[in-house]
């Protein structure tokens, strides 16, 4: 009996601990929003938030993304041969759909593959959280980002209606993101778009429309066909301040010649951004055009867009 009383007094104690991570002065505020400006019953609303459940584990995992180890660790993830190989295979298998919508996006096939194959590995790995879950707690007990979650939840419920996702048990990332892109609820809405020109778009279980959808955010973000992305830089000279740090090109290739990162050859190109990586031992420089911001448009890690630069040329490589 007494074993029992403890094992109840644990129960109720996990409970109100639980309880008392979520914001419930948000909640409430998210309710009465949502309801005034999507002309929804506040008790609907209510009853959905009440369905989803505060997960302690996203919280650890979203304050320590993969992007906050070294280059050195993070390529080791996402360029294996495995991982490459896996990448021909699914341009053979989908070869016509990727050829259509290349043809007609002007992003080109590797990089389409590439996108997919560090998302989810090529549609495996797609996420094990609810989705309503993963929002529910970054919303409502992750004050950092509450403001963008917040909105995203927000998003998800409409979502779930305009595109009949299932609301309580669709799933995805810690993060809230869904299907074969990755893509966070408000993309979702804004880029999704259906391979075979319908209104309906399965992100989760329709790769045509996968394709379809990663490329047409690459191309509304103006993607350049057939231009660079990156390219090695030697150094020989102190490091850059890290103030002149960014992925979004801004100096010519000329200024930083003058501060001694050197490229072969002659380039033809405005602009251009520095990028450093980090080997843990020692540090790699890469220049980076306008299509290697683009990728960052999609992750803004240089991490994640160097990843899906180097995957994106091995694929090639290998195929040919």
């Amino acid at each position: 009996m007494e074993r029992i009383s403890c094992f109840m007094i644990c129960l109720w104690a996990l409970f109100f601990k639980t309880l008392g991570q979520i914001d419930e002065n948000k909640v409430t505020r998210f309710v009465l929003n949502y309801s005034k400006t999507q002309d929804v019953r506040a008790e609907a609303v209510r009853s959905i938030l009440d369905s989803a459940q505060y997960i302690p584990e996203i919280i650890e995992r979203i304050s320590r993304p993969a992007e906050g180890i070294s280059w050195k660790r993070y390529r080791k993830i996402f360029l294996t041969n495995e991982r490459i190989t896996k990448g021909v295979n699914f341009w053979n298998d989908h070869e016509s759909t990727l050829n259509a919508v290349s043809k007609d996006t002007g992003v080109e096939i590797e990089y389409l593959i590439a996108i997919l194959g560090v998302e989810t590995y090529y549609g495996e790995k797609k996420g094990a959280y609810k989705v309503l879950d993963a929002l529910y707690t970054l919303a409502f007990a992750y004050p950092k980002r509450a403001n963008f979650f917040t909105k995203e939840l927000g998003e998800f419920i409409t979502l779930s209606i305009t595109q009949n996702l299932d609301l309580y048990n669709a799933e995805g990332s810690y993060a809230g993101a869904i299907g074969y892109c990755q893509f966070m609820p408000s993309s979702y809405r804004a880029y999704a778009k259906s391979f075979d020109g319908s209104k309906d778009c399965d992100l989760v279980n329709n790769v045509d429309d996968a394709i379809a959808s990663a490329a047409n955010y690459l191309k509304m973000h103006k993607w350049e066909k057939g231009q660079k992305v990156a390219i090695p830089v030697n150094k020989i000279a102190k490091d850059i301040s890290s103030s002149q740090l960014y992925t979004k090109p801004k100096n010519t290739i000329e200024y930083y010649r003058d501060k001694g990162y050197l490229v072969e050859g002659q380039i033809q190109t405005d602009l251009v951004s520095l990028i450093e990586l980090d080997n843990e031992i020692s540090k790699e420089y890469w220049m980076g055009f306008h299509n290697f911001y683009v990728i960052t448009r999609y992750n803004h890690s240089p991490l994640y867009a160097m990843a899906v630069h180097q995957l994106a040329q091995a694929i090639r490589t290998l195929r040919n």
